[in-house]
């Protein structure tokens, strides 16, 4: 169903449109009694809330083969996430759940209580090779439920006693819970964590990230993993014309004070129904920019919202994109960043006995 934007502090997405699979859909029209603004006035005063549902998944590592990112293998612990990134590139997948990409991806999320369990299947299976996994490939393993949940912290302690090696992408504060686990494995050579920085300007992350962890704690996010020898670096994500770009060359800056060794950034990504989602947030939140925002967007995406083109989707092509990316590794030059890949090790993975095996004899 769609309806009218409605602002809520906590979430960001302001409408609720329905699956672009559904059979049938339906909007918000006045039936001339002159009571659709009452109702939408009604409708924004309570924020709607967060429902769990169990994940039925038998499989949690997932492959893919795009040229366009690192990792061939990766682990969601959850569906949706609650974060609720206006720009998440990952909505359009809930509407494969009968979800709406809207305000569903941020309240009907999805968590696999036997991720560890089926992931330590999966690595004792007879065909599978040792390679780097990513968690937080689609959404956030540190999302605000994974404090009471705690399933990424299941999934670290299974890597850990296969001496399966795992790089992590979040931006949640509470990753810093794990630290533990997380310097062992660093020791080994065996983990390594990039925090994903969109912005430094507190007013800006209440509406573009309503309910991740704020500038600062991010920051310090990374400082406390660098200070424990835990290999770290920030993701700069999504990069937004005319919103964030003003801030790259800061936005580096810091991240390496604070720890960072590494760094790299995304263009913003607008596939599916998240072109709709942002523009009716640029619409309600920067109407003064809007057009001039999706403006540089489209001369960004060969004149269209995106374009889904492997090599360039998470770079852009043109003036302004080559600009960025310009401006990007300037700032990375000047402050010592990527002078050195995080090569983690696969030669020391090795299965722990499973419950019941039997033990050698030791003769």
């Amino acid at each position: 169903m769609t309806h009218r934007p409605v602002h809520h502090k906590s979430r960001g997405a302001l409408t609720n449109t329905a699956s672009r699979f559904a059979a049938t859909h339906a909007e918000d029209f006045d039936d001339g009694w002159n009571t659709l603004a009452d109702e939408v006035e009604a409708a924004g005063e309570q924020a709607p809330p967060t429902r769990l549902h169990r994940d039925p998944t038998r499989r949690v590592i997932a492959r893919n083969d795009s040229p366009d990112v690192p990792f061939s293998a990766s682990i969601n612990p959850y569906k949706g996430c609650a974060h609720g990134c206006i720009y998440c590139f990952a909505r359009p997948t809930h509407e494969y759940l009968d979800h709406s990409a809207g305000r569903d991806f941020e309240t009907e999320l999805y968590y696999k209580p036997e991720a560890a369990t089926l992931l330590a299947d999966e690595l004792r299976h007879r065909v599978y090779t040792c390679e780097p996994i990513t968690l937080g490939a689609n959404t956030d393993p540190y999302q605000p439920d994974d404090r009471r949940l705690a399933i990424t912290r299941e999934i670290l302690e299974t890597a850990e006693a296969f001496n399966q090696p795992v790089s992590i992408i979040t931006k949640g504060a509470h990753v810093t819970r794990d630290l533990d686990i997380l310097t062992r494995m660093a020791r080994r050579n065996l983990v390594s964590v990039f925090v994903s920085v969109t912005s430094l300007d507190g007013a800006i992350k209440r509406t573009l990230e309503p309910r991740a962890a704020s500038p600062r704690q991010r920051l310090n996010t990374i400082a406390e993993l660098a200070r424990a020898g835990v290999p770290t670096g920030a993701l700069v994500a999504p990069i937004i014309p005319m919103i964030t770009d003003h801030e790259i060359e800061h936005l580096v800056a810091q991240a390496a004070g604070a720890g960072a060794t590494r760094a790299n950034y995304v263009l913003l990504r607008l596939p599916h129904s998240v072109k709709t989602l942002f523009r009716e947030w640029l619409d309600t939140h920067y109407p003064d920019r809007a057009a001039h925002v999706m403006s540089l967007i489209n001369q960004m995406r060969g004149g269209a919202d995106y374009d889904s083109a492997w090599g360039t989707r998470m770079t852009g092509t043109g003036t302004y994109a080559e600009l960025i990316a310009k401006r990007f590794r300037l700032a990375c030059r000047q402050h010592g960043l990527n002078q050195h890949r995080f090569a983690l090790d696969t030669t020391q993975f090795a299965p722990p006995p499973a419950p019941g095996d039997q033990m050698g004899l030791g003769f």
